[in-house]
Order: structure tokens, then C-alpha cells, then sequence
């Protein structure tokens, strides 16, 4: 398997892959030339194309053991920061104010569709006063 430098990688030693929607996440031990062990985070991404054809941006992210203890410390105070101002529940993947959850569909595709045929009126919407919350 070659990078895009065209050199080549090791093998992965263990791996485990996350599937998110349109996004996947390959978690990859590698070795390197001394025989130490790094870990590589990729996300691949799926794009349609007008024709109906697909391809795939993938972005790759290369951690050393050095750097592991600061990397979970930053990503657990990201995460936390994340969860307890908003807490956990998805709000909107598109951003749209008149985002609909599908919760019957795991599908970004469906969530996306749903998104887009959704309409409301200014009946829909409750008054929120947000000295309450």
C-alpha cells in the first residue's frame, strides 16, 4: 500500500473502523522503520457525483506515541466542553433552523431529505423565553 508520497506503508498491525453516515473512520497501528508503533486516523468521505458516480476525500491524520497523552487530554476537554454546553443530542447536521430529525432512519441521506421537504409556518414555532432554561 503506498501514501501519497509514494512511499510505502507498513501493514496495519490493528485496526478498527467507525462508520458515521456518508463518513468512515479507519483507526490504524502502523509500524514504523525502528519497529514503533503510530497510529493513523483517516476519514473518508462519500461524494455523489451529478452522473451518479461516486469517489472518496480522505483527509489522514498521523499520531506518535509522544504526542498521545496531550491529544487525549485536548480531545476529552473538547468533547466534554461540547456535551456540557449542548449536550448530547444532535441538533441539526445541515444547520438549517427547520431541521427535522428522522428518527426512525440512521441514513444521512434520509436526514438530508427530510431536511429539505420540510417546511413550517410561524404557527409551528413556540414562544421560549430563555431566562427559564
Amino acid at each position: 500500500m503506498s501514501d501519497n508520497n509514494g512511499m510505502m506503508e507498513k501493514e496495519e498491525i490493528y485496526s478498527k473502523v467507525l462508520r458515521a453516515g456518508r463518513r468512515t473512520y479507519f483507526f490504524d497501528v502502523r509500524s514504523t522503520k525502528a519497529d514503533d508503533y503510530y497510529l493513523t486516523i483517516t476519514e473518508s468521505k462519500k461524494f455523489t457525483n451529478d452522473d451518479g458516480s461516486f469517489h472518496y476525500k480522505k483527509h489522514k491524520i498521523y499520531l506518535y506515541k509522544e504526542d498521545f497523552s496531550e491529544f487525549n487530554e485536548i480531545l476529552r476537554e473538547m468533547t466534554d466542553y461540547i456535551v456540557d454546553e449542548k449536550g448530547d443530542e444532535v441538533i441539526s447536521e445541515r444547520h438549517q433552523k427547520d431541521f427535522k430529525k428522522d428518527e426512525y432512519s440512521d441514513s444521512d441521506d434520509v436526514a438530508d431529505d427530510v431536511a429539505d421537504t420540510t417546511t413550517k409556518t410561524a404557527e409551528s414555532f413556540t414562544d421560549i423565553n430563555f431566562e427559564d432554561i
